[in-house]
């Protein structure tokens, strides 16, 4: 069984970006299967200052329509988009018929694209101490 701190980090968490996004549909499910993801990592290592500092974090995106609750909405956004499987045969059809049109360079480019967001995301979480994906 998990450890009970690293439990209730992950209520805490969970709790706080419900409470951040408002229990909006694709926002919910998202910010879930991101901490989920997060929590299941491989070598993960429980850190309680970047996890207060994130709930701190989720508690002024909760409070107010500033810089914290525009910077969650763009990680779900972009999380969405980049994660979240769009199942269904018309999504299916079109992948399939995408994939026999790509070439090599369209195939660099789909591996690369979120290279520059993902370094800006790592220098946001260590420059404000969070724990953010």
């Amino acid at each position: 069984m998990a450890d009970l701190k690293v439990i209730h980090a992950y209520r805490h968490l969970y709790r706080g970006l419900l409470h951040a996004v408002q229990f909006s549909k694709p926002a919910r499910f998202t910010a879930r299967n991101q901490l989920r993801r997060a929590f299941r990592e491989k070598g993960a290592k429980y850190d309680h200052r970047g996890i207060a500092r994130t709930i701190r974090f989720l508690e002024a995106a909760t409070r107010e329509r500033g810089l914290e609750h525009r910077v969650l909405k763009t990680l779900l956004i972009i999380a969405w988009s980049r994660y979240e499987d769009r199942s269904g045969w018309r999504h299916a059809l079109i992948e399939e018929q995408h994939a026999q049109k790509m070439k090599d360079f369209d195939k660099h480019v789909e591996a690369t694209a979120y290279n520059h967001y993902d370094m800006t995301v790592a220098m946001l979480n260590k420059s404000m101490g969070l724990c953010l994906r």
